[in-house]
């Protein structure tokens, strides 16, 4: 029995090595918003007509049909931005959107999907100030969602979160 034990042990942290590798080969790509657009494609710019005067039509998000940069489906990377919470208690966030400036969503008009990530994280994570910009890493995929705020253009299943530092 120890001998398996010892084997079993064996196998197990090689197995780990092997993993740490693998991931430590491959870091995720750091990307940013620009790099969301596909290239050719003229983007609006949503922040710089967003604000609280006039009409009604300024909340409405923008380019619906804003395209996605294929290319990135499945891909592990890390992207920089701020939270707009969907789900999650007092203590951590479980599903957001991610957004490239403070207020999307909440206080101005959303960006064109394109612009906007739905992130979900197992087991949550806590998010001390939406002032606070942050970085998220995961696999990201160029399927949509929609929900009550925004179209979104990107999806992505998060495995960590960390404060944005320049």
């Amino acid at each position: 029995m120890t001998f398996f034990k010892t084997v079993v042990n064996y196998s197990l942290c090689i197995s780990l090595l092997f993993i740490s590798f693998i991931s430590n080969a491959n870091p995720p790509k750091e990307i940013f918003w620009e790099d969301l657009i596909p290239k050719g494609h003229v983007q609006i710019d949503t922040q710089a007509q967003a604000n609280h005067e006039g009409s009604e039509q300024n909340w409405v998000q923008p380019d619906l049909d804003a395209p996605v940069v294929k290319a990135l489906d499945g891909k592990s990377v890390s992207l920089p931005g701020f939270v707009v919470p969907l789900e999650g208690d007092s203590e951590v966030i479980t599903e957001f959107l991610l957004v490239p400036y403070f207020g999307a969503c909440i206080h101005v008009p959303p960006p064109p999907p394109n612009q906007i990530v739905h992130v979900t994280i197992k087991g949550g994570v806590p998010i001390d100030s939406l002032y606070d910009a942050i970085v998220v890493t995961g696999i990201i995929s160029t399927q949509s969602w929609s929900g009550e705020i925004a179209q979104v253009g990107y999806k992505m299943k998060a495995v960590g979160v960390a404060p944005f530092e320049l």
